[in-house]
């Protein structure tokens, strides 16, 4: 049955402990969609058996050959209409692509994870929230993580599981891919339909000082075979460990002045925004494309000694305006993936972490930083490269593989993919 456009949104103030011994105590918002008869929470640790039952079982259309087809999706005027709720657009695109139903569910998670974030990271600087700082441990790849990089990593895990749409996830804050369906609450209809890898708070050494941060979800087609609690997780890992080119989904979410959702489904790149006095995120940027070529690139120069001699050559020539384009560039750099990225795909540009001689692969992680953002990158119009093959090409060989990249407007990702292919 196809999602009512008749949805309720509530908010409600409840405490109790996030995880273990934590004492945190937030207000949490949650969906509750009368005809699906389940609650979505990012936060509840309720069984999932209490909160919600469906007895709708997947269709033919739903098989997997449908979406491993990578069909594009077929949009209407409702998609492309200003002020139109994230939660109408996605009935509307189930409506018209009963293949992509299930997502629609999945995405109701998303949502309200990305609302809880929101709300946690505005509330981070209140000396009462005691959110901010280290947590004490470190993360498969080493760094330390702040408190909020826990909580995220935590809401988010839940708001997805509760979902019943979700077999696997990865994250950088998981040694390993995390099997949902192994969660003793979980009650799942069927299978878990996808497998979600995502970076919880992207930027979150900056989150101390307020500037901006954000959430990356890529969402792929999850193989019924995987059992991460195999001797050799060989099998589980093949979920995870593919290109780009197999996502089916991409969004990110990103902390600022406001709370921005953009998502692609493979046809376009659509952004929404937070009203806080409805409580929904509506359609404020639909079908972004970026402009082709501009004159910003947001990179940390601090490295520029280092960098490959072709992305040097391109670079001064930006400087001084002797580039391709002629223009004179100027440089605009937050630090944070996601807040750059928004910001070139709105204003156009290049967003770039290259490899160099001290970091070869560069420090973003292929799976849940490059490939989401490439396709969402691409489905606007632009490009992204590692200046010598295309990011969505790329298989990684282990979850957190890192990659150099550069994306942005075609024309100026052009000039570097020509300058290495000179050199």
């Amino acid at each position: 049955r196809h999602l009512s456009n008749c949805i309720t949104l509530e908010t409600k103030t409840t405490t109790f402990p996030f995880f273990h011994q934590a004492s945190h105590h937030i207000p949490i918002p949650y969906l509750s969609i009368a005809t699906m008869k389940f609650s979505v929470s990012a936060l509840a640790f309720i069984p999932l058996a209490t909160a919600f039952s469906v007895n709708h079982r997947p269709s033919a259309a739903f098989t997997k050959s449908a979406l491993s087809a990578h069909k594009t999706p077929v949009f209407d005027e409702v998609c492309e209409t200003t002020g139109v709720t994230l939660t109408r657009f996605m009935n509307e695109v189930a409506l018209l692509n009963p293949e992509l139903q299930e997502l629609t569910v999945l995405f109701g998670g998303i949502e309200t994870a990305c609302k809880a974030l929101s709300n946690l990271v505005k509330r981070s600087q209140l000396p009462s929230s005691d959110t901010l700082g280290y947590q004490g441990e470190v993360n498969i790849q080493g760094e330390d993580q702040k408190k909020l990089d826990v909580i995220s990593n935590d809401v988010l895990k839940r708001a997805l599981r509760f979902t019943g749409r979700l077999g696997v996830l990865a994250s950088e804050e998981e040694d390993d891919p995390v099997d949902l369906m192994d969660e003793k609450e979980v009650l799942l209809d069927d299978t878990g339909k996808y497998v979600a890898v995502f970076d919880p708070l992207d930027g979150s050494s900056n989150v101390d000082a307020g500037i901006p941060t954000g959430t990356i979800i890529g969402i792929y087609e999850h193989d019924d075979e995987c059992a991460t609690d195999d001797a050799d997780q060989d099998a589980c890992l093949t979920n995870t460990l593919r290109s780009g080119d197999n996502l089916v989904a991409a969004a990110y979410c990103l902390y600022s002045s406001s709370c921005f959702f953009t998502l692609t489904l493979g046809n376009g790149v659509y952004g929404f925004t937070l009203d806080e006095q409805i409580g929904e995120f509506v359609l404020s940027n639909p079908d972004i494309k970026i402009p082709e070529e501009s004159s910003i690139y947001s990179m940390n120069e601090a490295n520029y000694n280092m960098w490959d001699e072709p992305l040097k050559k391109v670079v001064n020539g930006w400087r001084d305006g002797t580039g391709k384009s002629g223009k004179k560039f100027s440089s605009r750099y937050i630090g944070a993936m996601v807040g750059d990225v928004h910001r070139t795909l709105l204003y156009g540009g290049v967003f770039g972490y290259p490899g160099d001689t001290k970091n070869p692969n560069g420090k973003l992680r292929l799976l849940y930083e490059g490939a989401p953002m490439s396709f969402i990158m691409e489905q606007a119009g632009g490009l992204a490269s590692t200046g010598t093959k295309r990011v969505m090409e790329i298989v990684p060989d282990i979850v957190h593989q890192r990659v150099p990249i550069v994306m942005g407007s075609k024309n100026d990702i052009q000039e570097i993919i020509d300058a290495y292919a000179e050199a």
